[in-house]
């Protein structure tokens, strides 16, 4: 039976280190490969709830997808995951230090727009585990 768990929390700026990320054609190739969309350029970045900080913990143990990187990158979980109806994925940077509160979500459209989304708005992410 599939497991789910909901993510929420804000909308935030990043740094564009995930758009870098995933113009990068090994990524992009792997994502396609392993997800069956082509990543739009740049990610969703969510700062978690507490509460939601405290169940992303779940991931950790969970089955997922793996980027397996080019030399001098890192590897990447992908979680299969659904904003409403719209098919996405969580990326977790495999970085010691990557803080526990943050969520990347990547998706074949660009999430701020088709969501109307801006820096403050709530956001719920439901998790295929």
């Amino acid at each position: 039976m599939l497991k789910r768990i909901k993510l929420s929390g804000t909308v935030f700026s990043g740094g564009g280190e995930g758009k870098k990320f995933l113009e990068l054609p090994w990524v992009k190739r792997q994502i396609t490969e392993k997800l069956g969309f082509v990543p739009y350029s740049g990610t969703l970045n969510v700062k978690l709830s507490e509460e939601s900080a405290k169940r992303r913990k779940l991931l950790e143990k969970a089955p997922s997808v793996k980027i397996c990187p080019a030399d001098g990158y890192c590897n990447g979980l992908l979680f299969k995951a659904l904003i409403g109806t719209l098919e996405c994925a969580i990326v977790v940077p495999e970085v010691a230090g990557y803080p526990k509160n943050l969520l990347e979500i990547i998706a074949s459209v660009n999430l701020r727009e088709t969501l109307q989304l801006e820096d403050g708005s709530e956001v719920a992410v439901t998790v295929n585990l």
